[in-house]
């Protein structure tokens, strides 16, 4: 069975799109499951993460496997990856809709990471509009979910309203993910019995169900 492909993707900068694809990436590799993370974000954080992740567990020993492209042969790569792997997570750049595009239009999920706060709720249409003309289903993901507060439920009510799957699954606003990313693992390796180990491996979960009833 060819593999499964999410696309991160949000237009506005700063959501965490590259945090939830490093975190879910490894998530998806738990258990033997082969697993590749395409990087077509010009800043190439992605791929900088993985360069420490080779540095800290050794080279062909990170789990993963890592495509840094360019944004119009990323079909190409895909095309190429779904052959031998199971999942492939793409990290999208934002601000560049070509290339976002192309990202988009290789997934069979996007995910659409945005925070807890009205910009970055109003910033998500252009994502949408994005998947709907690649007739690609979409799946929200809260990010940095603070633990409390009236605003974070007012913008999951209003982000009801625009017709959109939200994942159940919330991720909080925890330090242990940049921590972990500093190092180059993912939280469940750094801290495996946190509560943002939980939310990831919920994710991940969540993230495979969704793109088998799409």
């Amino acid at each position: 069975m060819a593999a499964k492909v999410f696309t991160v993707a949000q237009q506005k900068g700063g959501a965490g799109k590259t945090t939830i694809a490093c975190h879910l990436a490894v998530a998806l590799a738990a258990g033997g499951k082969q697993v590749a993370i395409v990087d077509i974000d010009p800043q190439k954080s992605l791929a900088r993460w993985h360069e420490q992740r080779e540095a800290a567990l050794g080279k062909g020993q990170t789990g993963l496997h890592l495509t840094a492209v360019s944004g119009w042969r990323t079909q190409g790569e895909v095309d190429k990856l779904v052959r031998t792997m199971d999942f492939v997570v793409i990290d999208s750049p934002p601000h560049a809709e070509t290339e976002a595009r192309i990202a988009v239009r290789a997934a069979d999920l996007v995910i659409l990471p945005v925070q807890p706060s009205p910009m970055d709720l109003w910033a998500i249409q252009p994502t949408l509009d994005l998947a709907k003309a690649e007739k690609v289903p979409v799946l929200l993901v809260f990010n940095r979910m603070p633990s409390r507060g009236l605003l974070a439920e007012e913008m999951m009510a209003q982000a009801k309203t625009r017709g959109v799957p939200i994942a159940k699954t919330s991720v909080g606003n925890r330090v242990g993910f940049a921590a972990s990313l500093n190092t180059g693992r993912a939280i469940g390796e750094f801290a495996p019995s946190s509560r943002g180990t939980r939310e990831i491996a919920a994710l991940a979960r969540e993230v495979q169900r969704t793109a088998m009833r799409a």
